[in-house]
């Protein structure tokens, strides 16, 4: 019997898909590094791969059903976040200040563009507490490197998630038709979904669609348990 701290968190989560998460994560974040170290855009005094993107393979391999995991949010939420972090940096002078409107910023920035990516905070971070060639290279190092380590994680994943049979990017398991059968079978509508979600006042990491059929399936196992 395994202890209970060793229990995935996360509602579903199982070993064999947490096995499948770590190597894909190792696979892939290696290669990426290994395909970066090879572009002659890099100058010498910049990293080969920045931080934040290893809190990026985290989401992509181990809940890359998430909206936060997505390409876009990888891609454009780290892109945009350096590029916020670049311009704070040059308009605000205290570094303290400077570190917190640029993680603010970037929130609000990938928010207006439906691109939250947690890692994009760090990205920003990093834009404004970074070493002198990070400084010296301004929003070219939105680009360089961390958008083509961005992009290459992102197309390596692609690839590894469909060799292991998983879907990347992410789409619901059944198309809108089958799931407003499911839902209409269940006995409630979208709107109380809708209405649900404004009573607890509170966000969560999962699709709206993915939402929809979890809550659709859940009441057809209650009404077959109970023989409705």
């Amino acid at each position: 019997m395994p202890l209970p701290f060793f229990e995935p968190i996360m509602a579903g989560a199982h070993w064999p898909g947490r096995a499948v998460a770590c190597l894909g994560a190792a696979l892939c974040l290696a290669l990426t590094v290994l395909l970066c170290a090879q572009l002659p855009l890099l100058p010498s005094d910049l990293p080969v791969i920045v931080a934040p993107l290893g809190a990026s393979a985290v989401l992509v391999f181990a809940v890359p059903a998430s909206p936060l995991a997505q390409p876009w949010p990888v891609i454009g939420g780290n892109i945009i976040s350096t590029l916020v972090g670049v311009a704070i940096f040059r308009l605000v002078p205290d570094l303290a200040l400077a570190s917190g409107l640029a993680v603010g910023g970037a929130i609000l920035v990938m928010s207006l563009l439906r691109c939250l990516h947690p890692p994009g905070g760090a990205a920003a971070l990093t834009a404004v507490i970074g070493s002198q060639g990070i400084h010296a290279a301004g929003f070219g190092f939105a680009m360089v490197p961390v958008g083509i380590n961005s992009i290459a994680l992102v197309g390596l994943a692609m690839l590894f998630h469909r060799l292991s049979g998983r879907s990347y990017p992410h789409k619901p398991a059944l198309p809108v038709q089958a799931a407003q059968a499911e839902r209409a079978a269940a006995g409630f509508i979208a709107e109380d979904i809708d209405r649900a979600l404004e009573d607890m006042h509170a966000d969560f990491d999962i699709a709206r669609e993915d939402l929809d059929m979890l809550l659709s399936r859940a009441e057809l196992h209650a009404k077959r348990r109970s023989g409705e």
